[in-house]
């Protein structure tokens, strides 16, 4: 009976002090990375490098800090991560396998462009998962396997809870601005090779939530990326539709309006010609993370000023 008892307050000490610490019970589970492999998760990783900026600020949105040994150098947010370690994956492995790292995470444009890294560092033992969401549902599940990998399960449903909490609080606001009255905006993503997103990407998910109507919702997505190939013929074919002009500004399109309102022939647009071309910091509409929201929510009071004045 003694023997028992001690049993009992040794398993209830461990859901203690496992409540306490922020990790969940793990159970051995499974998940399915984007390039196939199969990641068996007996314990939470924790000597993790990430190699993808989302993923980095996802991790920190579930609590992680000194779990995070590494990151790459496209990194700008949290502030935490720019007192991280360094890495590149066009570096040797040599730099990985000195830091001792459990999980490396990464995306699939690392895995297809190098390859022979990804091969090694699996051959040294090093558990490399790649994962990057095309969608919002996927950004749901992303998060998930996040938490799971971490030990952070309870967080990410948090994470998830909170994003569709926000965005419900968002769409009553949409809902009450009548179908006429909605903007019409072409969303661009590339300006020198005239390049829209693709129609189900997070860049368009973020500019229909905000209540706009997507010009280009015929762009062809090229291959599994989030760009669409559209050009200037067929954006101008639309000129008189385009009641906004909107640009993602960052490392992926370094623009800004003057040279928008300046390009050959786009005088003809009905956005450009009344002065409605506006800039939205890429991170907030292209990375899968909690931000999103607020480059929704931008988006939104770009184009109902009034409607949006109270969303924060």
């Amino acid at each position: 009976m003694s023997t028992r008892i001690s049993f009992v307050k040794r398993l209830l000490l461990f859901v203690l002090l496992s409540l306490v610490s922020g990790f969940e019970i793990a159970q051995a589970a499974t998940i399915t990375d984007a390039a196939g492999r199969v990641v068996e998760v007996k314990k939470p990783f924790t000597r993790i490098i990430s190699l993808y900026a989302a993923h980095t600020e996802n991790l920190f949105s579930l609590g992680l800090d000194g779990e995070i040994i590494g990151v790459s150098k496209s990194e700008d947010y949290p502030s935490q991560a720019l007192r991280k370690e360094v890495f590149d994956y066009r570096e040797d492995p040599e730099k990985f396998l000195a830091a001792r790292p459990d999980l490396i995470l990464i995306r699939p444009m690392i895995e297809r462009s190098h390859a022979q890294l990804i091969e090694k560092l699996v051959a040294a033992g090093i558990t490399v998962v790649s994962l990057q969401p095309v969608d919002i549902e996927e950004t749901f599940a992303y998060w998930r396997d996040l938490g799971l990998l971490t030990g952070r399960t309870q967080a990410a449903e948090k994470m998830v809870r909170t994003f569709r909490g926000e965005l419900a609080g968002i769409g009553s606001k949409v809902a009450k601005i009548p179908p006429a009255a909605r903007k019409r905006v072409y969303f661009e993503a590339i300006h020198g090779k005239m390049k829209t997103f693709a129609p189900t990407s997070m860049a368009i998910f973020a500019l229909t939530a905000a209540g706009g109507v997507n010009v280009a919702d015929d762009a062809e997505r090229v291959r599994t990326t989030n760009i669409a190939a559209y050009g200037k013929e067929r954006i101008l074919a639309k000129s008189a539709e385009i009641d906004v002009f909107l640009a993602q500004s960052g490392a992926m399109n370094r623009i800004d309006r003057e040279t928008i309102a300046n390009e050959p022939g786009f005088a003809a647009i009905k956005a450009v010609r009344e002065g409605r071309i506006h800039l939205i910091d890429e991170h907030l509409v292209s990375r899968p993370t909690m931000r999103l929201l607020e480059g929704i929510r931008q988006i939104g009071a770009i184009l109902y000023p009034k409607a949006f004045a109270a969303v924060r």
